[in-house]
C-alpha cells in the first residue's frame, strides 16, 4: 500500500486522519518551523502530549530541525488532530525518502486507527448504555 501523498513544486504533501479529525500536511527542507493552522505547535496544542504527538515521526527519523511543516487541520478534539498529524507527517516523509518507511512502519506512525465514536441507538440514552432496570 502506497502512501498518500503527492508532490508538488517544492512542498511534500501527506494526508492523515483519526475519527472525526483530517490534517493536510506539507514539509519542506528548512529549520525546523511547525505550524498549524497558522499559528505555532506551542501556541495551537496545549498539553505536552499532543505537541510529542504531532512531532513524533520527525522525532523518531531524527529529522525535526530538517523540515518546515505546515499543517491544515479540521475537525475533531486535540487528541485527535494531533494523531491525525502524526500520520500526515510519516506519510509526507515516506513521499520524501522511502527508505524511512521500514523504521516508521514498525514504530506504527503509519497505521491508520480506524476506531470512530459508535452512533447513539433510538431509544435508548448512549450507544450502548441502558436505562436502569428497577426490579420493584
Amino acid at each position: 500500500m502506497a502512501a498518500t501523498g503527492k508532490k508538488t513544486s517544492d512542498y511534500i504533501w501527506g494526508t492523515g486522519r483519526r475519527k472525526t479529525a483530517t490534517a493536510r500536511v506539507r514539509i519542506r527542507p528548512g529549520q525546523g518551523q511547525f505550524i498549524v493552522n497558522g499559528r505555532p505547535l506551542q501556541q495551537y496544542f496545549p498539553t505536552d502530549f499532543c505537541r510529542k504527538a504531532a512531532i513524533s515521526p520527525l522525532t523518531f527519523v531524527k529529522m525535526e530541525n530538517n523540515f518546515d511543516v505546515f499543517v491544515n487541520v479540521r475537525g475533531g478534539g486535540t487528541t485527535g488532530q494531533a494523531e491525525a498529524i502524526r500520520l500526515g507527517v510519516a506519510r509526507a516523509l515516506i513521499e520524501y525518502d522511502e527508505n524511512l518507511e521500514k523504521g516508521l512502519r514498525e514504530e506504527g506512525y503509519l497505521t491508520r486507527d480506524p476506531r470512530k465514536v459508535e452512533r447513539k441507538k433510538y431509544g435508548r440514552p448512549g450507544a450502548r448504555k441502558r436505562f436502569q432496570y428497577s426490579k420493584r
